[in-house]
Protein backbone atom coordinates (compact mmCIF):
# COMPACT_ATOMS: atom_id res chain seq x y z
CA UNK A 1 0.00 0.00 0.00
CA UNK A 2 1.53 3.43 -0.78
CA UNK A 3 2.18 6.14 1.82
CA UNK A 4 -0.30 8.71 2.07
CA UNK A 5 1.70 11.51 1.16
CA UNK A 6 1.48 9.76 -2.36
CA UNK A 7 -2.16 9.69 -2.80
CA UNK A 8 -3.47 12.95 -3.51
CA UNK A 9 -6.86 11.73 -3.15
CA UNK A 10 -7.02 10.81 0.43
CA UNK A 11 -5.70 14.60 0.81
CA UNK A 12 -8.63 16.81 2.25
CA UNK A 13 -8.54 19.77 -0.57
CA UNK A 14 -7.01 23.22 0.23
CA UNK A 15 -8.70 26.25 0.69
CA UNK A 16 -6.21 28.43 -0.91
CA UNK A 17 -9.42 29.93 -3.55
CA UNK A 18 -10.79 31.17 -0.74
CA UNK A 19 -7.80 33.33 0.40
CA UNK A 20 -8.13 34.21 -3.56
CA UNK A 21 -11.84 35.52 -2.35
CA UNK A 22 -10.65 37.51 0.57
CA UNK A 23 -7.68 39.35 -1.60
CA UNK A 24 -10.92 40.65 -4.39
CA UNK A 25 -12.90 41.93 -1.17
CA UNK A 26 -9.82 43.87 -0.41
CA UNK A 27 -9.61 45.06 -4.02
CA UNK A 28 -13.64 45.68 -4.16
CA UNK A 29 -14.14 47.43 -1.24
CA UNK A 30 -10.56 49.78 -1.80
CA UNK A 31 -11.97 50.14 -5.42
CA UNK A 32 -15.57 52.03 -4.03
CA UNK A 33 -13.83 53.61 -0.97
CA UNK A 34 -11.77 55.61 -3.29
CA UNK A 35 -14.59 55.92 -6.38
CA UNK A 36 -17.24 57.31 -3.39
CA UNK A 37 -14.60 59.57 -1.16
CA UNK A 38 -15.12 62.38 -3.90
CA UNK A 39 -19.04 62.48 -2.99
CA UNK A 40 -18.08 63.78 0.31
CA UNK A 41 -15.55 66.00 -0.78
CA UNK A 42 -17.59 67.77 -3.38
CA UNK A 43 -18.59 71.17 -0.98
CA UNK A 44 -14.92 71.42 0.08
CA UNK A 45 -13.65 70.97 -3.29
CA UNK A 46 -15.74 73.71 -4.48
CA UNK A 47 -15.33 76.01 -1.87
CA UNK A 48 -11.90 75.71 -1.75
CA UNK A 49 -10.92 75.64 -5.78
CA UNK A 50 -14.26 78.32 -6.44
CA UNK A 51 -15.80 75.72 -8.60
CA UNK A 52 -19.27 75.23 -9.27
CA UNK A 53 -21.57 72.71 -9.01
CA UNK A 54 -21.70 72.07 -12.69
CA UNK A 55 -17.83 72.02 -13.17
CA UNK A 56 -17.60 69.16 -10.30
CA UNK A 57 -20.21 67.27 -12.67
CA UNK A 58 -17.65 67.91 -15.08
CA UNK A 59 -14.82 66.52 -13.02
CA UNK A 60 -17.10 63.25 -12.21
CA UNK A 61 -17.63 62.79 -15.91
CA UNK A 62 -14.17 62.95 -16.64
CA UNK A 63 -13.45 59.64 -14.03
CA UNK A 64 -16.53 58.02 -15.34
CA UNK A 65 -15.45 58.63 -19.32
CA UNK A 66 -11.95 57.22 -19.02
CA UNK A 67 -13.98 54.08 -16.79
CA UNK A 68 -15.68 53.18 -19.59
CA UNK A 69 -12.87 54.24 -22.45
CA UNK A 70 -10.41 51.63 -20.88
CA UNK A 71 -12.59 49.10 -19.41
CA UNK A 72 -11.82 46.73 -23.08
CA UNK A 73 -8.54 47.72 -23.18
CA UNK A 74 -7.30 47.23 -19.91
CA UNK A 75 -9.97 44.02 -19.75
CA UNK A 76 -8.05 42.33 -22.80
CA UNK A 77 -4.66 43.00 -21.08
CA UNK A 78 -5.86 40.95 -18.14
CA UNK A 79 -6.80 38.07 -20.70
CA UNK A 80 -3.24 38.17 -22.54
CA UNK A 81 -1.24 38.92 -19.37
CA UNK A 82 -3.09 37.45 -16.34
CA UNK A 83 -5.04 39.32 -13.74
CA UNK A 84 -1.70 39.28 -11.43
CA UNK A 85 0.46 41.97 -13.10
CA UNK A 86 -2.63 43.99 -14.35
CA UNK A 87 -4.45 44.50 -11.11
CA UNK A 88 -1.42 45.01 -9.06
CA UNK A 89 -0.52 47.22 -11.66
CA UNK A 90 -3.48 49.16 -12.16
CA UNK A 91 -4.13 49.56 -7.88
CA UNK A 92 -0.74 51.19 -7.21
CA UNK A 93 -1.90 53.27 -10.40
CA UNK A 94 -4.64 54.46 -9.00
CA UNK A 95 -3.84 54.48 -5.71
CA UNK A 96 -1.10 57.19 -6.81
CA UNK A 97 -3.81 58.86 -8.38
CA UNK A 98 -6.54 59.21 -5.42
CA UNK A 99 -3.64 60.68 -3.68
CA UNK A 100 -2.72 62.97 -6.27
CA UNK A 101 -6.37 64.43 -6.36
CA UNK A 102 -5.16 66.04 -3.28
CA UNK A 103 -2.92 67.90 -4.99
CA UNK A 104 -5.56 69.97 -7.27
CA UNK A 105 -4.80 73.24 -7.79
CA UNK A 106 -8.22 74.01 -9.76
CA UNK A 107 -10.17 72.61 -12.54
CA UNK A 108 -8.00 71.81 -15.11
CA UNK A 109 -5.95 69.70 -12.54
CA UNK A 110 -8.63 67.75 -10.79
CA UNK A 111 -9.74 67.18 -14.50
CA UNK A 112 -6.92 65.16 -15.53
CA UNK A 113 -5.99 63.48 -12.27
CA UNK A 114 -9.71 61.79 -11.91
CA UNK A 115 -9.49 60.96 -16.05
CA UNK A 116 -6.11 58.97 -15.16
CA UNK A 117 -8.23 57.39 -12.26
CA UNK A 118 -10.73 56.11 -13.93
CA UNK A 119 -8.52 55.07 -16.64
CA UNK A 120 -7.15 52.87 -13.86
CA UNK A 121 -9.71 51.81 -11.91
CA UNK A 122 -11.34 50.50 -15.28
CA UNK A 123 -9.22 47.12 -15.29
CA UNK A 124 -10.62 45.64 -11.72
CA UNK A 125 -13.56 44.01 -12.57
CA UNK A 126 -13.26 42.43 -15.86
CA UNK A 127 -9.83 40.96 -14.43
CA UNK A 128 -11.32 40.17 -11.06
CA UNK A 129 -14.10 38.24 -13.62
CA UNK A 130 -10.88 36.84 -15.05
CA UNK A 131 -10.13 35.43 -11.69
CA UNK A 132 -13.29 34.01 -11.00
CA UNK A 133 -13.27 31.84 -13.95
CA UNK A 134 -10.01 30.44 -13.24
CA UNK A 135 -10.25 29.83 -9.50
CA UNK A 136 -13.71 29.13 -8.83
CA UNK A 137 -16.39 26.53 -10.14
CA UNK A 138 -19.60 27.52 -11.38
CA UNK A 139 -21.52 26.49 -8.34
CA UNK A 140 -19.16 28.72 -5.97
CA UNK A 141 -19.16 31.96 -8.28
CA UNK A 142 -22.36 33.52 -7.27
CA UNK A 143 -21.38 33.39 -3.35
CA UNK A 144 -18.45 34.95 -4.32
CA UNK A 145 -19.66 37.02 -6.35
CA UNK A 146 -22.11 38.08 -4.06
CA UNK A 147 -19.25 38.74 -0.59
CA UNK A 148 -16.76 40.51 -3.56
CA UNK A 149 -19.26 43.21 -4.42
CA UNK A 150 -21.17 42.89 -1.02
CA UNK A 151 -17.31 44.54 0.25
CA UNK A 152 -17.20 47.30 -2.77
CA UNK A 153 -20.41 48.66 -1.24
CA UNK A 154 -19.01 48.27 2.34
CA UNK A 155 -15.83 50.55 0.71
CA UNK A 156 -19.08 53.07 -0.29
CA UNK A 157 -20.88 52.43 2.82
CA UNK A 158 -17.20 53.49 4.71
CA UNK A 159 -16.21 56.09 2.21
CA UNK A 160 -19.00 58.94 2.97
CA UNK A 161 -18.99 58.85 6.70
CA UNK A 162 -15.20 58.08 6.61
CA UNK A 163 -14.17 61.11 4.11
CA UNK A 164 -16.54 63.22 6.20
CA UNK A 165 -14.60 62.89 9.32
CA UNK A 166 -11.24 62.91 7.52
CA UNK A 167 -12.33 66.11 6.10
CA UNK A 168 -13.36 67.79 9.29
CA UNK A 169 -10.38 66.56 11.18
CA UNK A 170 -7.60 66.84 8.52
CA UNK A 171 -9.17 68.86 5.76
CA UNK A 172 -10.24 67.11 2.25
CA UNK A 173 -6.48 67.16 0.84
CA UNK A 174 -5.12 64.90 3.22
CA UNK A 175 -8.16 62.05 3.44
CA UNK A 176 -6.80 61.97 -0.42
CA UNK A 177 -3.89 60.60 0.64
CA UNK A 178 -5.02 58.45 3.29
CA UNK A 179 -7.33 56.64 1.23
CA UNK A 180 -4.40 56.37 -1.61
CA UNK A 181 -2.13 54.57 0.76
CA UNK A 182 -4.97 51.75 1.45
CA UNK A 183 -4.14 50.68 -2.02
CA UNK A 184 -0.33 50.67 -2.42
CA UNK A 185 -0.44 48.19 0.06
CA UNK A 186 -2.84 45.59 -1.01
CA UNK A 187 -0.99 46.01 -4.88
CA UNK A 188 2.06 45.13 -3.36
CA UNK A 189 0.83 42.11 -1.38
CA UNK A 190 -1.25 40.82 -4.05
CA UNK A 191 1.59 41.13 -6.40
CA UNK A 192 3.64 38.98 -4.52
CA UNK A 193 0.83 36.12 -3.50
CA UNK A 194 -0.96 35.60 -6.42
CA UNK A 195 -0.80 33.39 -8.92
CA UNK A 196 -2.65 33.33 -12.33
CA UNK A 197 -3.10 29.47 -12.67
CA UNK A 198 -4.11 27.63 -9.45
CA UNK A 199 -1.82 24.87 -9.92
CA UNK A 200 0.45 27.13 -10.09
CA UNK A 201 0.34 28.44 -6.58
CA UNK A 202 1.96 26.44 -3.91
CA UNK A 203 -1.09 26.00 -1.57
CA UNK A 204 -2.86 24.54 -3.98
CA UNK A 205 -2.92 20.64 -3.69
CA UNK A 206 -4.21 18.33 -6.07
CA UNK A 207 -7.75 18.11 -4.48
CA UNK A 208 -8.54 21.59 -4.87
CA UNK A 209 -7.49 21.94 -8.07
CA UNK A 210 -9.48 18.76 -8.97
CA UNK A 211 -12.50 20.83 -7.34
CA UNK A 212 -11.63 24.15 -8.68
CA UNK A 213 -11.97 22.02 -12.07
CA UNK A 214 -14.91 19.66 -11.64
CA UNK A 215 -17.66 21.14 -13.72
CA UNK A 216 -15.50 22.42 -16.40
CA UNK A 217 -11.94 22.24 -18.12
CA UNK A 218 -9.51 25.02 -16.89
CA UNK A 219 -9.69 28.31 -19.89
CA UNK A 220 -6.82 29.46 -21.81
CA UNK A 221 -4.83 32.08 -20.06
CA UNK A 222 -4.64 34.13 -23.55
CA UNK A 223 -7.86 32.98 -25.42
CA UNK A 224 -6.40 34.41 -28.52
CA UNK A 225 -8.29 37.40 -31.36
CA UNK A 226 -11.72 38.63 -30.11
CA UNK A 227 -14.34 37.34 -32.34
CA UNK A 228 -15.68 41.20 -32.37
CA UNK A 229 -17.95 41.11 -35.15
CA UNK A 230 -19.99 38.44 -33.45
CA UNK A 231 -19.54 40.28 -29.61
CA UNK A 232 -20.93 43.28 -31.07
CA UNK A 233 -23.81 41.42 -32.29
CA UNK A 234 -24.86 38.93 -29.86
CA UNK A 235 -28.10 39.90 -28.60
CA UNK A 236 -27.39 38.97 -24.82
CA UNK A 237 -24.14 41.17 -24.69
CA UNK A 238 -25.47 43.94 -26.02
CA UNK A 239 -28.68 43.37 -23.34
CA UNK A 240 -26.60 42.90 -20.72
CA UNK A 241 -24.91 46.18 -21.53
CA UNK A 242 -28.05 47.97 -22.08
CA UNK A 243 -28.94 46.63 -18.19
CA UNK A 244 -25.44 47.58 -16.83
CA UNK A 245 -26.30 51.30 -18.98
CA UNK A 246 -29.39 52.03 -17.16
CA UNK A 247 -28.16 50.83 -13.82
CA UNK A 248 -25.23 52.88 -13.78
CA UNK A 249 -27.20 56.03 -14.60
CA UNK A 250 -29.04 54.96 -11.20
CA UNK A 251 -26.51 54.40 -9.44
CA UNK A 252 -24.16 57.39 -9.87
CA UNK A 253 -26.61 59.54 -8.67
CA UNK A 254 -26.12 58.16 -5.10
CA UNK A 255 -22.29 57.71 -5.43
CA UNK A 256 -21.53 61.50 -6.60
CA UNK A 257 -24.42 63.25 -5.26
CA UNK A 258 -26.22 61.93 -2.91
CA UNK A 259 -24.39 64.09 0.46
CA UNK A 260 -24.74 67.28 -1.65
CA UNK A 261 -28.22 66.44 -2.18
CA UNK A 262 -29.14 66.00 1.49
CA UNK A 263 -27.23 69.08 2.40
CA UNK A 264 -28.97 71.56 -0.25
CA UNK A 265 -32.63 69.69 -0.57
CA UNK A 266 -32.75 68.51 3.25
CA UNK A 267 -30.62 70.99 5.23
CA UNK A 268 -28.39 68.32 7.05
CA UNK A 269 -24.73 69.37 7.88
CA UNK A 270 -21.98 67.74 6.71
CA UNK A 271 -21.48 65.07 9.00
CA UNK A 272 -25.17 63.97 9.36
CA UNK A 273 -24.82 63.80 5.52
CA UNK A 274 -22.17 61.75 5.72
CA UNK A 275 -23.72 59.14 8.05
CA UNK A 276 -27.30 58.51 6.20
CA UNK A 277 -25.63 58.48 2.82
CA UNK A 278 -23.83 55.54 4.64
CA UNK A 279 -27.30 54.48 5.53
CA UNK A 280 -28.34 54.30 2.22
CA UNK A 281 -25.28 52.47 0.20
CA UNK A 282 -25.47 50.29 2.83
CA UNK A 283 -28.84 48.66 1.70
CA UNK A 284 -26.30 47.51 -1.31
CA UNK A 285 -24.48 46.03 0.59
CA UNK A 286 -27.42 43.86 1.92
CA UNK A 287 -28.52 43.27 -2.01
CA UNK A 288 -25.44 42.27 -3.18
CA UNK A 289 -24.80 39.45 -0.31
CA UNK A 290 -28.38 37.94 -0.94
CA UNK A 291 -28.19 38.22 -4.66
CA UNK A 292 -24.52 36.28 -4.72
CA UNK A 293 -26.70 33.26 -2.37
CA UNK A 294 -29.55 33.55 -5.10
CA UNK A 295 -26.99 33.71 -7.71
CA UNK A 296 -26.18 29.99 -6.15
CA UNK A 297 -29.21 28.95 -4.92
CA UNK A 298 -31.06 29.70 -8.78
CA UNK A 299 -29.74 26.96 -10.86
CA UNK A 300 -30.55 24.38 -8.22
CA UNK A 301 -34.07 24.97 -7.93
CA UNK A 302 -34.92 26.66 -11.58
CA UNK A 303 -35.55 24.72 -14.33
CA UNK A 304 -34.90 27.35 -16.37
CA UNK A 305 -32.11 29.08 -14.62
CA UNK A 306 -31.98 32.37 -17.49
CA UNK A 307 -36.00 33.05 -17.21
CA UNK A 308 -35.37 32.89 -13.23
CA UNK A 309 -32.90 35.04 -13.06
CA UNK A 310 -34.65 37.36 -16.01
CA UNK A 311 -37.75 37.82 -13.57
CA UNK A 312 -35.52 38.64 -10.46
CA UNK A 313 -34.49 41.16 -12.35
CA UNK A 314 -37.56 42.65 -13.35
CA UNK A 315 -38.95 42.35 -10.29
CA UNK A 316 -36.22 43.66 -8.44
CA UNK A 317 -36.05 47.37 -10.85
CA UNK A 318 -39.67 47.64 -10.62
CA UNK A 319 -39.48 47.73 -6.38
CA UNK A 320 -36.51 49.74 -6.83
CA UNK A 321 -38.59 52.12 -8.45
CA UNK A 322 -41.55 51.96 -6.01
CA UNK A 323 -38.55 52.55 -2.71
CA UNK A 324 -37.46 55.38 -4.74
CA UNK A 325 -40.37 57.48 -5.57
CA UNK A 326 -41.63 56.95 -1.92
CA UNK A 327 -38.41 57.83 -0.35
CA UNK A 328 -38.57 61.40 -2.18
CA UNK A 329 -42.30 62.05 -0.96
CA UNK A 330 -40.86 61.88 2.63
CA UNK A 331 -40.20 65.19 4.48
CA UNK A 332 -37.42 63.82 6.80
CA UNK A 333 -34.10 62.94 5.61
CA UNK A 334 -34.18 59.82 7.56
CA UNK A 335 -37.40 58.09 6.03
CA UNK A 336 -36.24 59.51 2.58
CA UNK A 337 -32.59 57.60 3.30
CA UNK A 338 -34.48 54.26 4.76
CA UNK A 339 -36.40 54.08 2.00
CA UNK A 340 -33.63 55.04 -0.93
CA UNK A 341 -31.35 52.39 1.03
CA UNK A 342 -34.17 50.04 0.66
CA UNK A 343 -34.67 50.81 -2.63
CA UNK A 344 -30.76 50.40 -3.15
CA UNK A 345 -30.64 46.71 -1.97
CA UNK A 346 -33.65 45.64 -3.96
CA UNK A 347 -31.95 46.79 -6.87
CA UNK A 348 -28.30 45.60 -5.98
CA UNK A 349 -29.68 41.86 -5.88
CA UNK A 350 -30.23 42.05 -9.45
CA UNK A 351 -25.78 42.31 -9.46
CA UNK A 352 -24.38 39.06 -9.04
CA UNK A 353 -26.88 37.37 -11.05
CA UNK A 354 -25.61 39.77 -14.16
CA UNK A 355 -22.46 38.59 -13.23
CA UNK A 356 -23.56 34.95 -13.25
CA UNK A 357 -24.60 35.36 -17.02
CA UNK A 358 -21.94 37.72 -17.90
CA UNK A 359 -18.91 35.24 -17.29
CA UNK A 360 -20.56 32.59 -19.19
CA UNK A 361 -22.23 34.89 -22.06
CA UNK A 362 -18.49 36.12 -22.69
CA UNK A 363 -17.30 32.30 -23.90
CA UNK A 364 -13.19 32.43 -23.64
CA UNK A 365 -12.99 35.95 -23.58
CA UNK A 366 -13.66 37.03 -19.84
CA UNK A 367 -11.76 39.83 -19.29
CA UNK A 368 -12.32 41.24 -22.72
CA UNK A 369 -16.37 41.07 -23.06
CA UNK A 370 -16.92 41.66 -18.96
CA UNK A 371 -15.00 44.82 -19.46
CA UNK A 372 -17.38 45.46 -22.51
CA UNK A 373 -20.75 44.95 -21.06
CA UNK A 374 -19.09 46.50 -18.09
CA UNK A 375 -17.54 49.52 -19.27
CA UNK A 376 -21.02 50.25 -20.75
CA UNK A 377 -22.39 51.67 -18.01
CA UNK A 378 -19.90 54.55 -18.38
CA UNK A 379 -22.76 56.21 -20.88
CA UNK A 380 -25.45 56.20 -18.27
CA UNK A 381 -23.02 57.06 -15.47
CA UNK A 382 -21.51 60.09 -17.19
CA UNK A 383 -25.10 60.93 -17.98
CA UNK A 384 -26.08 60.73 -14.83
CA UNK A 385 -22.96 62.82 -12.78
CA UNK A 386 -23.00 65.58 -15.72
CA UNK A 387 -27.05 66.32 -15.86
CA UNK A 388 -27.45 66.40 -11.94
CA UNK A 389 -24.76 69.19 -12.35
CA UNK A 390 -26.57 71.23 -15.26
CA UNK A 391 -30.18 70.64 -13.78
CA UNK A 392 -29.50 72.04 -9.96
CA UNK A 393 -28.04 74.89 -11.19
CA UNK A 394 -30.01 75.86 -13.90
CA UNK A 395 -32.96 75.06 -11.41
CA UNK A 396 -31.02 78.07 -9.08
CA UNK A 397 -30.22 80.59 -11.33
CA UNK A 398 -32.33 80.64 -14.37
CA UNK A 399 -35.52 79.63 -12.30
CA UNK A 400 -34.23 80.86 -8.72
CA UNK A 401 -35.37 77.73 -7.39
CA UNK A 402 -33.67 76.20 -4.32
CA UNK A 403 -33.57 73.15 -1.79
CA UNK A 404 -35.99 70.41 -3.01
CA UNK A 405 -37.79 72.58 -5.36
CA UNK A 406 -34.32 72.51 -7.02
CA UNK A 407 -33.48 68.99 -6.32
CA UNK A 408 -36.52 66.78 -6.59
CA UNK A 409 -37.79 66.78 -9.61
CA UNK A 410 -34.64 64.63 -10.52
CA UNK A 411 -36.00 61.72 -9.14
CA UNK A 412 -39.27 60.84 -11.63
CA UNK A 413 -36.34 60.83 -13.86
CA UNK A 414 -34.25 58.38 -11.49
CA UNK A 415 -37.94 56.04 -11.18
CA UNK A 416 -37.95 56.34 -15.13
CA UNK A 417 -34.89 54.77 -15.44
CA UNK A 418 -35.35 51.86 -13.17
CA UNK A 419 -38.33 51.19 -14.99
CA UNK A 420 -36.45 50.64 -17.94
CA UNK A 421 -34.33 48.34 -16.84
CA UNK A 422 -36.92 46.17 -15.76
CA UNK A 423 -37.63 46.30 -19.15
CA UNK A 424 -34.33 45.80 -20.41
CA UNK A 425 -33.96 42.79 -18.18
CA UNK A 426 -37.40 41.30 -19.49
CA UNK A 427 -35.56 41.04 -23.18
CA UNK A 428 -32.20 39.09 -22.07
CA UNK A 429 -31.92 35.74 -23.24
CA UNK A 430 -28.47 33.56 -23.18
CA UNK A 431 -27.12 33.93 -27.31
CA UNK A 432 -23.98 31.25 -27.33
CA UNK A 433 -20.98 33.86 -28.86
CA UNK A 434 -20.36 31.93 -31.62
CA UNK A 435 -16.27 31.84 -32.23
CA UNK A 436 -15.12 31.88 -36.10
CA UNK A 437 -13.03 28.79 -37.29
CA UNK A 438 -9.64 28.76 -36.84
CA UNK A 439 -8.73 29.17 -40.60
CA UNK A 440 -5.37 30.51 -39.51
CA UNK A 441 -4.37 27.51 -37.79
CA UNK A 442 -5.69 24.99 -40.43
CA UNK A 443 -3.79 27.10 -43.02
CA UNK A 444 -0.41 26.87 -40.61
CA UNK A 445 -0.75 23.46 -40.53
CA UNK A 446 -1.22 22.08 -44.54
Amino acid sequence: MPPPDLEPSAQPPTQTRFVVAAWLCGLAAILYLDRICMSQAVKPICDDLGLSKNQMGDVMAAFTLAYGMFAVPVGRLGDKLGPRSVLGGIVLVWSVFTALTGLATGLATLLVVRFLFGAAEAGAFPSAAKVMSRWFPHSERGRVQGVMLAFAQIGAVIAPAGAAYLIDAAGWRWAFFLFGALGVVWACGFWLWFRNDPSQHASVNEAELARIHAEEAPLALDPGPVPWRAVLTNRGILVLSLIMILGAFYTYFFYGWLPTYLRDARGVDNKEAGWLSSLVLGGSAIGMLVGGWLADRIPQRAADPVAARRYLGVGAYLTAAGFLYSGVQCDDALSLALFWGASFCVMHLTLPNWWSVIIPQSGKHVGTVFGLANGAGVLGAMVSQKFVGWFTDRQEKLHGLTARAAWDPLIDLYVCVLVCAAGAWWLYRFTPLVEPPPQQEQGEGR
